[in-house]
C-alpha cells in the first residue's frame, strides 16, 4: 500500500469518527450547543479541555520553534503551561460558580453594563479569530502534505471538516469529538517520538533520551546538537537569551493569555459542580503534560536529524569540521526555477541523492531550495555567518518551522503507518482547537450580542440558527486569514494570547477578586489593553495583518525597549489593570448587590448548573 493510501486511510478513519460523534451528539437545545447540557464527567472534560487547548501550535509548531530556536523559544512551553495553572486555580472554579454560558455573560453581569458586555464580545472575537488563523495555518500544513494537495486546498479542506462537525454538534458534539481527537493526537505525537529517541540514543523515553548519549557520536545528544548548530553559524541550542525583559514579558503574555482564553474557560461550564471544574482542570493538566514533556525532546531531535541529513558526516565524531560541511548532500543541476530562483518541485524528483521526504515536502512549497553557487550541493546555515571561503553564497534551503514534527518520522525513516498516524494527529490538533474557538465566537455573537443585547425575545430555535450562521461566517473569515497568516502557527497563536491577556484576563481577575472595580473602570481598562496591544502589533505586522501595511520593520532594533509584538500582551494587561483601578477609584462604587455577588462568587460552594439569564 502506498504512503498516500495509508495517509488517506488514517485521516479518513479519523474524519469518519469525528463526524459520526457529531451526528450522535447533535445539539438539540441551546444548553446542549453552549455547555453540552452541563453534565460532562470531569475526566472526559479534562481530556476534551486538553485537546481544546493543545492546538496546532502545540502539536505542529511548538516543537518546530524549539527545534529552530532552542532554549530561547522555551518561553512557549513555560508560558502556556504556567497560564493553564493560573486558569485552573484562579479563574475556573469561580467562573463556574457564577454559572453563566460565556465570558461576556460574566463580564456583562459582574460589571452591570451592556457596554462592558459589548467590549468583552469584541475582545473575544478579535482574540479568537486571531487564534483560529493559527489553527487553519497548521491544518493547511498537515493537509497539504498528507493529502498531497497545495497548502491553499489544505486550508479549505480543514474548513469544510470543521464546518460539518462544529456547526451541527455545538459544544455537545465538540466535547466528545475532542476526546477522540485527544486520543488520536497524543498517540500520534508519542509513538514517533519514542521511535526517534530510541533510534538516536537507545533510550525509548523521549524526555530522558534528550539527556542521553547520542549513539552515533558517543557524546550527549544536546552537546552533539550544539556542536552541529555552532558549526553552521547558529547560536548554541542551549544558549541563554540576551534580552531577559522580552523573554519574561513574552512568558507572562502567554500565561495571562492562556488564562483569558474564552474557548477554554467555557469548558468549565460543561460539568455539573464546582468541584468537578477543579477536577477537570487537574485532569487536563495531566493530559497536557504528556505532550508538553515530550515536545522539547522532539524539537531537539528534529533539529539534529535535519542538520545531519544535510551534512551526513556531521553525525559522527568530527575532527575536520570544514571537510564535513563540504560533504553536504548533492542536488544536481537546476534547470527550471520560479521567479525567485527556487527550484520547482518537479526538479526534486530528478536527483536520487535528495531524501524522499524532501521531495514530497517540496511539493507543498514548505521546503524550498535554490543553488546560489551552482555547485550542485545543498547548503543550509546561518546567513549571518561568513562561509565565503568555502564557496558558499548564502543558505540555499528554506524549511518552514511548522513541518518539523510532521516531517520527523520521514526524516528518521520510520514505518509508513507511523507517518499516517502523525498525519491524523496533526490534523486532529488543529481541528479540535478550531472547533472550540469557533464555538466561543458563535456563542458571543448569538447569545451575548443578539439574544442579550439586540433581540431578547428571540426564540431558542432562532438563537440556534444565529449561532450556526455566525460560526459558518467565522470559519470563512478564519480560512481567508489562514491563507495569509502573519507568522508561523505558534507565532500567530502567541499574538492571540497577547490580545486575550491584555483585554479579557484583567477584567476576569478584577471581576472575581475586587469589589471596588466598577463598570466604567472595566470598560476603560479593556479598551485600553485591547487598543494598545493591537496598535503595537499592527505597527510591526501590518494593519489587520495585511502584508506591506506595517509602519516599522519587525526587527529587534525597531521594538520599543526591545519588546516584541508577541510579548506586548503583558504590557497591555498592566495598562488594563492600572486604568481600571484608576477610573474606578475616581468614580462611584459598584452597587451593593454587585459587591455581594463578588463576595459569593469568591466562595465557590454549591453552584448549580450553567444557566441562561
Amino acid at each position: 500500500m502506498s504512503q498516500f493510501a495509508i495517509n488517506l486511510l488514517f485521516v479518513g478513519a479519523s474524519f469518519a469518527l469525528y463526524i459520526g460523534i457529531a451526528i450522535w451528539a447533535r445539539a438539540g437545545s441551546t444548553k446542549d450547543f453552549y455547555v453540552a447540557g452541563g453534565g460532562v464527567h470531569p475526566v472526559t472534560n479534562g481530556m476534551a479541555t486538553a485537546a481544546d487547548w493543545m492546538s496546532a501550535a502545540s502539536f505542529i509548531s511548538m516543537a518546530g520553534l524549539l527545534a529552530s530556536g532552542g532554549y530561547a523559544n522555551s518561553s512557549f512551553l513555560m508560558g502556556w503551561t504556567g497560564g493553564y495553572v493560573i486558569l485552573a486555580m484562579l479563574l475556573a472554579p469561580y467562573l463556574r460558580k457564577f454559572g453563566k454560558f460565556t465570558v461576556p455573560d460574566f463580564i456583562g453581569d459582574r460589571f452591570y453594563s451592556k457596554a462592558a458586555r459589548l467590549v468583552a464580545v469584541i475582545c473575544l472575537i478579535v482574540a479568537s479569530v486571531t487564534y483560529v488563523i493559527g489553527q487553519m495555518t497548521g491544518a493547511g500544513v498537515a493537509f497539504s502534505r498528507f493529502l498531497e494537495v497545495s497548502n491553499t486546498w489544505g486550508i479549505w479542506i480543514a474548513a469544510a471538516i470543521v464546518f460539518l462537525y462544529a456547526v451541527f454538534g455545538g459544544m455537545k458534539g465538540i466535547t466528545y469529538t475532542q476526546v477522540a481527537q485527544y486520543i488520536v493526537l497524543i498517540i500520534a505525537y508519542t509513538i514517533p517520538a519514542v521511535f526517534i529517541a530510541f533510534q538516536l540514543t537507545g533510550n525509548p523515553i523521549p524526555m530522558f533520551g534528550m539527556f542521553s548519549t547520542h549513539s552515533e557520536s558517543g557524546v550527549p545528544l544536546l552537546q552533539k546538537l550544539n556542536e552541529v548548530v555552532v558549526a553552521l553559524g547558529f547560536q548554541d541550542y542551549t544558549a541563554d537569551v540576551d534580552n531577559k525583559l522580552n523573554m519574561v514579558l513574552f512568558t507572562l503574555s502567554l500565561m495571562v493569555g492562556t488564562a483569558g482564553l474564552p474557548h477554554v474557560i467555557i469548558r468549565f461550564f460543561t460539568v455539573p459542580k464546582v468541584a468537578d471544574a477543579r477536577w477537570s482542570a487537574g485532569w487536563a493538566l495531566v493530559f497536557i503534560a504528556l505532550l508538553y514533556l515530550t515536545a522539547p525532546a522532539v524539537g531537539s531531535m528534529a533539529r539534529l536529524n535535519l542538520s545531519t541529513t544535510i551534512y551526513p558526516e556531521m553525525a559522527g565524531q568530527v575532527e575536520d569540521v570544514e571537510s564535513a560541511l563540504q560533504s553536504s548532500i548533492q542536488h544536481g543541476e537546476i534547470t527550471t526555477t520560479d521567479a525567485a530562483g527556487y527550484a520547482l518541485a518537479s526538479e526534486w524528483t530528478d536527483h536520487p541523492d535528495v531524501p524522499e521526504w524532501m521531495v514530497t515536502w517540496a511539493e507543498t512549497g514548505l521546503i524550498k531550495f535554490r543553488d546560489l553557487n551552482n555547485d550542485g550541493r545543498i547548503q543550509m546555515y546561518n546567513d549571518s555567518a561568513d562561509f565565503s571561503h568555502l564557496g558558499w553564497e548564502g543558505s540555499e534551503l528554506e524549511v518552514n518551522n511548522d513541518i518539523m514534527v510532521l516531517a520527523n518520522p520521514e526524516i528518521a525513516n520510520l514505518p509508513a503507518w507511523v507517518i499516517g498516524l502523525i498525519a491524523a494527529g496533526g490534523i486532529a490538533a488543529a481541528l479540535s482547537t478550531a472547533a472550540g474557538l469557533l464555538l466561543a465566537i458563535s456563542s458571543a455573537i448569538s447569545h451575548d450580542l443578539i439574544k442579550t443585547m439586540i433581540n431578547p425575545n428571540i426564540s431558542e430555535k432562532g438563537e440556534m440558527l444565529a449561532a450556526r450562521i455566525s460560526m459558518a461566517g467565522a470559519i470563512l473569515l478564519a480560512t481567508y486569514l489562514g491563507l495569509n497568516p502573519p507568522g508561523f502557527a505558534a507565532q500567530t497563536v502567541a499574538l492571540a494570547f497577547g490580545i486575550a491577556g491584555a483585554s479579557l484576563f484583567p477584567a476576569l481577575m478584577m471581576g472575581i477578586f475586587s469589589k471596588r472595580v466598577n463598570n466604567k473602570g472595566a470598560v476603560a481598562g479593556m479598551l485600553t489593553g485591547l487598543i494598545l496591544t493591537l496598535l503595537y502589533i499592527f505597527t510591526y505586522l501590518g494593519w489587520f495583518f495585511i502584508p506591506g501595511t506595517n509602519m516599522l520593520p519587525n526587527t529587534p532594533d525597531n521594538w520599543i525597549l526591545g519588546i516584541s509584538p508577541l510579548s506586548f500582551g503583558a504590557v497591555g494587561a498592566i495598562f488594563n489593570f492600572a486604568v481600571a483601578f484608576t477610573v474606578s477609584s475616581m468614580t462611584e462604587e459598584p452597587p451593593q448587590e454587585i459587591q455581594d455577588l463578588v463576595e459569593s462568587v469568591r466562595y465557590p460552594k454549591g453552584a448549580g448548573g450553567a444557566v441562561d439569564h
